[in-house]
């Protein structure tokens, strides 16, 4: 099975050079073919945005951009759209993760793109989501209108589907022509949303474009970074850095790199009745996507103390992930990915020597390992692929001293405690590097409007522009009505 991927504006060309990508699961094959443009042609399509961007997409309401968006999640949370079915029929096959995983994972990642939902994340970035179309009144005087860039260009990675939503919409709603950089992991999701966008609103064809290169293709990315007034680039801190090394210093730069999560299990939790769902939750967040994004666990800390002990929850989230195993298996490994998670689980097993209270828990495939730990707080990263650690602890403070040395790696942390503990545990984690604090289960799906990595989704990507109070004062006495 063949399919296109990528979206581009019209240039006036017919002709471009692609490049396939091919993806092997089981017994079923996907090749994506995908435009590989010479800088002649990428330069075409910066201009014909950038152009867009000024004459069409700027001319829209937020309120129009907003409803465009939601028609385009509607069609996706519509299993009986071509596109959404395309989508659990190729993304299993391109990712490697299961069928079900990627459907419960498409639906509630899109339904934080609902216009009511779109409606809450203006407002928390803006307060008044009308500064987007024209100048509103200040509350010290004068105006303010928030002006979009003409481009954003997008380094998107991973292959998380759908993920490139959060910052392909957020420019879309700033009126920024958006370009896009699809990774060869998932290079197909961010395309289909784009054809979905021009087949309901034809006006917006030349406002964005979606393409591809080699990852490390410097001479491709530079005539791009050289003209993009935004860059928000994704991936590892060094892939980051040799990007903004490369940019202008004029150009503003808004990299997301690798950061690290984890939950908090308090006693209040762990009663008979409680501590079950506390489990089932924890699990959830281990599974989804196999621990693959920023906002997956690490390492479960539980507290000591409750009806459940730690020793106890780790081994009902064993029970749990082996069930989970059965119905949402794990994505086939690759050759380095499986050495990993061996070396890792062999290196946890020559604790127990030095430590007897440690337990390692999995099944003979590996499909699946839970270490509990006493003693040592300290935090280890995991290697993921559902590879989870459950540490025993007394008091919040014990965990603050071992995660300060992780202070600017830090980004979610999943909750399970009482109204009073969460308050004040929120706090104190907040203080040490922490920006996301949610409950268990929830983890791996942020809500609309969130603040990634501590930061905002749209005010970082306009300009704000004054009109104070002294310049309209004297603007009157040059009015036609004035003697």
């Amino acid at each position: 099975m063949r399919e296109r991927a990528g979206y581009l504006p019209d240039i006036g060309e017919t002709e471009f050079e692609t490049k396939v990508l091919t993806f092997q699961s089981q017994s079923e094959k996907v090749e994506v073919e995908i435009p590989f443009l010479t800088n002649e042609q990428m330069n075409k399509v910066i201009e014909k945005v950038k152009r867009a961007s000024s004459e069409i997409l700027k001319s829209f309401s937020v309120s129009e951009i907003a409803g465009v968006i939601d028609q385009a999640i509607d069609q996706l949370l519509d299993r009986q759209s071509p596109y959404r079915q395309k989508a659990e029929k190729l993304l299993p096959v391109v990712t490697g993760y299961d069928e079900e995983i990627i459907r419960l994972g498409l639906t509630s990642y899109l339904k934080a793109f609902r216009k009511k939902e779109l409606q809450r994340f203006l407002v928390e970035d803006l307060g008044n989501p009308l500064l987007l179309d024209d100048f509103q009144p200040r509350v010290k005087g004068g105006f303010s209108k928030a002006m979009g860039p003409n481009i954003v260009t997008h380094i998107w990675s991973g292959n998380v589907p759908a993920l490139p939503l959060w910052s392909l919409i957020s420019g879309l709603l700033v009126k920024a022509g958006n370009i896009g950089k699809v990774p060869s992991t998932e290079p197909l999701f961010s395309g289909w949303f784009a054809h979905i966008l021009v087949e309901i609103e034809p006006r917006l064809a030349d406002c964005f474009a979606i393409v591809w290169w080699k990852g490390g293709d410097e001479e491709r990315e530079r005539c791009l970074l050289e003209r993009s007034d935004v860059v928000v680039g994704y991936g590892g801190n060094q892939s980051l850095q040799s990007l903004q090394n490369r940019m202008p210093i004029t150009t503003r730069f808004l990299p997301f790199g690798h950061k690290i999560s984890f939950g908090i299990v308090s006693q209040s939790s762990l009663d008979s009745r409680k501590a079950w769902q506390s489990v089932h939750q924890a699990a959830l967040d281990v599974i989804r996507y196999d621990q693959q994004g920023c906002y997956s666990p690490h390492i479960f800390y539980v507290q000591h103390g409750g009806k459940v002990s730690p020793r106890e929850f780790a081994r009902f989230l064993a029970n749990e992930l082996e069930n989970y195993q059965r119905r949402y298996p794990r994505r086939n490994l690759s050759i380095e990915e499986s050495a990993s998670i061996t070396a890792w689980r062999q290196r946890e097993e020559m604790t127990i020597f030095s430590n007897p209270n440690n337990e390692v828990l999995g099944n003979q495939a590996n499909d699946w390992t839970v270490v509990y730990e006493e003693n040592d707080l300290h935090f280890t990263p995991s290697c993921l692929n559902r590879v989870i650690k459950v540490i025993a602890f007394e008091t919040i403070e014990e965990i603050l001293s071992c995660i300060d040395l992780h202070r600017s790696l830090l980004q979610t942390v999943g909750v399970a405690a009482s109204p009073k503990e969460l308050f004040e545990w929120a706090e104190l984690l907040g203080k040490t590097g922490v920006t996301r604090i949610t409950a268990l289960g929830s983890m791996t799906s942020p809500e609309a409007g969130w603040h990634h990595d501590g930061r905002f989704n749209l005010l970082d990507l306009v300009n704000m522009v004054d009109i104070e109070a002294a310049a309209e004062a004297s603007s009157e006495q040059f009015a036609p009505y004035v003697d």
